[in-house]
């Protein structure tokens, strides 16, 4: 049996993931598709705005066979980072190849401009040029690499496909990589279409604008949202009463004070973010330290848990649970499918973050994390 593999945060699942999904079943009918899934806190540096049972529930009910967890160490970093750790968990779970959205639909170039990254001894050498002259390292990348090769993307879903690429490149994995074209543009702020981005539809949400032709399942699931201005005191407390922030990922040194000075001008997430980000320091690099800072990740522990040390299962259908069964005994890491006392210490800190998300909303989160995997029969019907 073989498997089609999908990195994903699912926030929220809408038409658009259906429709990749449905593309996969019409090119690979026989295949099983297995999805890489953030949880509860994304690469944006945001909270999810449903839990990620929630989410696992809709991908299963939606063509999805079998949902991993992408843990928190990964699923809050860089694109390169973020990549690695799903990648990784895709290439042990001995998926055929990874499929994923693409604005260009461009493979040669994002196989092209990732070769480049990984290959040439001059890629590096102009990065740095770039930075002394203060661009941020984004910046400084897609700089260097227009001087090689002529290209240039700035698309997220191009980004992060390239990011993709590298992996498999740099650790030799044997997993394949094909791109689906997106329908719609990541910054569209509009719902009028069926498919739309998941970014409009949460805004949709927040402003209890009516999405439901916008996704393939029941409204019913957002009776209870996460909004990451919800944890902005948890967040404010923690900025003023710790006096070494410099111990979290992404906090380099001066922003500690920068932090400290500009917590209080600020009410919300964003007023914080605008208030520290520079040219130095882009808007997602500012979030996802800040998501960071609010969960107590630190520099030591991101040099700690670096590597894929358990794949947690969060749901599957009979056919996850077939494709699983023929693959488990060449998977060199535990398969986590039911959280007990004995546990990887990567995973107690994916359940820590989980207490932390819990805080806000009407809903144990905390009690799911040990109970048994979702296990449904998988179809496109709605609830």
């Amino acid at each position: 049996m073989k498997a089609i593999g999908i990195v994903a945060e699912y926030n929220p699942f809408h038409n658009g993931h259906l429709y990749q999904i449905n593309k996969i079943k019409e090119k690979y009918p026989d295949y099983a598709i297995v999805v890489v899934m953030s949880g509860n806190f994304v690469q944006r540096g945001d909270v999810s705005i449903i839990d990620k049972f929630k989410k696992c529930e809709i991908a299963l009910n939606n063509g999805v066979d079998l949902v991993v967890e992408l843990p928190f160490v990964f699923s809050t970093q860089s694109a390169d980072m973020f990549s690695y750790g799903a990648i990784t968990i895709l290439e042990k779970l001995g998926v055929e190849r990874v499929i994923f959205g693409s604005e260009d639909d461009d493979i040669e170039t994002l196989e092209l401009i990732a070769k480049t990254q990984v290959e040439n001894n001059e890629f590096e050498k102009l990065v740095k040029i770039y930075s002394k002259f203060g661009k941020n390292y984004p910046t400084a990348i897609s700089c260097a690499l227009e001087d090689l090769t002529g290209k240039k993307i700035t698309c997220p879903n191009d980004l992060l496909g390239v990011s993709y690429i590298k992996t498999i490149l740099k650790n030799n994995y044997k997993i394949k990589y094909e791109t689906i074209k997106r329908t719609n543009s990541y910054h569209d702020t509009s719902i009028d279409n069926e498919i739309c981005s998941a970014t409009a539809i949460r805004e949709a949400i927040k402003n209890n604008i009516d999405v439901s032709k916008n996704i393939p399942y029941s409204t019913d699931y957002f009776n209870d949202i996460h909004l990451i201005d919800d944890y902005f005191n948890i967040l404010k407390y923690k900025i003023i009463t710790d006096n070494n922030l410099e111990i979290f990922v992404d906090v380099e040194e001066g922003l500690d004070s920068l932090l400290k000075k500009k917590i209080n001008e600020s009410n919300n997430f964003e007023e914080l973010i605008n208030n520290i980000k520079s040219k130095r320091y882009t808007y997602n690099r500012i979030s996802r330290m800040l998501i960071h800072i609010l969960c107590g990740f630190t520099k030591e522990m991101a040099n700690k848990y670096k590597d894929i040390t358990y794949i947690r299962i969060l749901g599957l259908n009979s056919i996850g649970s077939k494709y699983l069964n023929s693959i488990k005994k060449d998977i060199d890491v535990p398969i986590i499918s039911k959280v007990t006392r004995e546990k990887d210490e990567m995973l107690e800190y994916e359940i820590e973050t989980t207490k932390i998300y819990d805080i806000i909303g009407n809903e144990d989160i905390v009690k799911k994390e040990f109970d048994k995997i979702i296990n449904i029969g998988g179809t496109n019907d709605k609830k």
